[in-house]
């Protein structure tokens, strides 16, 4: 069933109203599915609202962003361009990657509306990463989220770098999206960190419209059929289970070291000696576990040479 609300819309609301837990929004996306066109109506959703939002890109030139975005109003979308010298080679571009940092970043974002935060979008920030490395991106997104003006939503491509550098940089962000394409369409796994340290996750199957509104698939959750255990004893060359007749004919047989009436009958000096070795062992364990006092006595032998005098004589010492 097809609804007219997502749950990425949600989240995205909660960013702009500042009712997110933070300021730091992340979608991940891979080679087998491009999330830049959700990016993009995040963009929008921000821009309907009348927020300022600035466009931190490093992939996406300025022409190909206002033609994504056309029917958007894109007066109030500045852009910053890192696209055309993103490691300063030439100078000329606007932003490098070496100058991303909390003081580079604050001064870039100009103040927007009273009441109302800045929207930072990067895209990417495989490239920051990639050149600035993940303790530098995290100190400054860290302190940006401290100062708590600007609200940042970042793309990462996390086929681009090691687990633990994108586990790293997803750990400081309020929410996270992973999106990928799955066999029913595009799948997007939400992970959303409250104040109260809580974690949130949840999956959903969306589409993004030509006019870059996203919409959600609601379908009920599929149980998974139970897997059935696995028997130990299915392949074994012996038999470990007793049928009902082994059993019953286990159970009438006399073990050979118990001595029955029968047995007593057939045999009735070796039941005598038995009766009397259990006696026996009674009464020997009956004088070991006899308490009372005791002593050591010492009788020295004629070859020792022990001296009263100097017990220690024998060390040398």
């Amino acid at each position: 069933m097809l609804t007219s609300f997502c749950i990425l819309s949600i989240m995205l609301n909660d960013l702009l109203q500042g009712t997110d837990a933070g300021g730091f929004f992340i979608i991940q996306d891979s080679c087998r599915y491009s999330a830049r066109r959700l990016l993009w109506s995040f963009i929008k959703a921000a821009l309907n609202r009348e927020e300022v939002v600035h466009v931190l890109s490093f992939e996406v030139s300025e022409d190909e962003l206002k033609n994504g975005l056309k029917g958007s109003p894109i007066e109030r979308l500045r852009f910053h361009d890192a696209y055309s010298d993103p490691l300063g080679w030439s100078g000329r571009g606007a932003f490098t990657v070496d100058r991303f940092c909390a003081e580079s970043v604050t001064a870039l974002v100009e103040p927007s509306s009273p009441g109302r935060r800045a929207v930072l979008v990067i895209d990417s920030l495989s490239w920051i990463l990639r050149h600035s490395g993940p303790a530098a991106v995290c100190r400054a997104v860290r302190q940006l989220r401290n100062d708590g003006s600007v609200v940042i939503v970042g793309l990462l491509h996390r086929d681009l770098h090691p687990r633990g550098t994108v586990g790293s940089l997803c750990r400081s962000a309020a929410s996270v999206v992973a999106v990928d394409a799955g066999p029913r369409g595009a799948e997007a796994k939400v992970t959303k960190r409250l104040k109260s340290g809580k974690v949130l996750q949840d999956e959903e199957v969306f589409s993004v419209d030509d006019d870059l509104t996203v919409v959600g698939r609601s379908e009920p959750s599929r149980v998974r059929p139970r897997e059935p255990e696995m028997d130990p004893t299915a392949h074994l060359t012996f038999n470990l289970r007793l049928s009902d007749l082994e059993r019953e004919a286990k159970e009438k047989l006399a073990l050979p070291f118990v001595f029955t009436k029968e047995k007593y009958e057939k045999w009735p000096l070796l039941a005598f000696g038995c009766q009397f070795l259990r006696w026996f062992l009674s009464a020997r364990k009956a004088a070991l576990l006899h308490t009372g006092s005791g002593r050591i006595v010492y009788e020295p032998d004629a070859n020792d040479d022990y001296d009263q005098e100097d017990p220690d004589d024998d060390l040398d010492v």
